[in-house]
């Protein structure tokens, strides 16, 4: 008896569960995982650091410029590359799918070697109109 009524609240719960499709999920998820990392990309004000090795007295450095074993370098992002995502952000932001769509592709053919190129084509894939 316990069992039937356990399974019967488990398909009430299952039941009464909002219905979402995956294109809905992944679109959000897409462009708030953009959004994110402009704001990572985005140049912040440089800090000066010291830094200390083994006890010895540490120099001035730029906290980017501090190498960690093992740590690859990240291909930069300049100001026009980035300028020129979020505003296709922006226009999404905004309603403006076919502005987006127009901003995102000029953006593949001005930048092809891009660090957000990726995004760029997912971001493109997305705003594709459904058939």
């Amino acid at each position: 008896m316990k069992k039937l009524i356990a399974l019967l609240v488990m398909l009430g719960v299952m039941l009464a569960a909002p219905a979402y499709s995956a294109d809905e999920k992944q679109e959000v998820s897409l462009w708030e995982r953009l959004r994110k990392k402009i704001e990572l990309l985005t140049p912040k004000k440089k800090i000066q650091t010291t830094t200390a090795v083994g006890g010895v007295r540490g120099a001035q450095a730029d906290a980017d410029d501090v190498y960690w074993k093992g740590e690859a370098k990240v291909q930069p992002v300049d100001d026009e590359e980035l300028a020129a995502f979020k505003k296709a952000i922006a226009q999404v932001d905004a309603g403006d799918m076919a502005g987006a769509q127009t901003a995102f592709s000029d953006f593949l053919k001005k930048h092809p070697d891009s660090r957000l190129r990726e995004d760029a084509e997912q971001a493109l894939a997305l705003l594709q109109p459904k058939k």
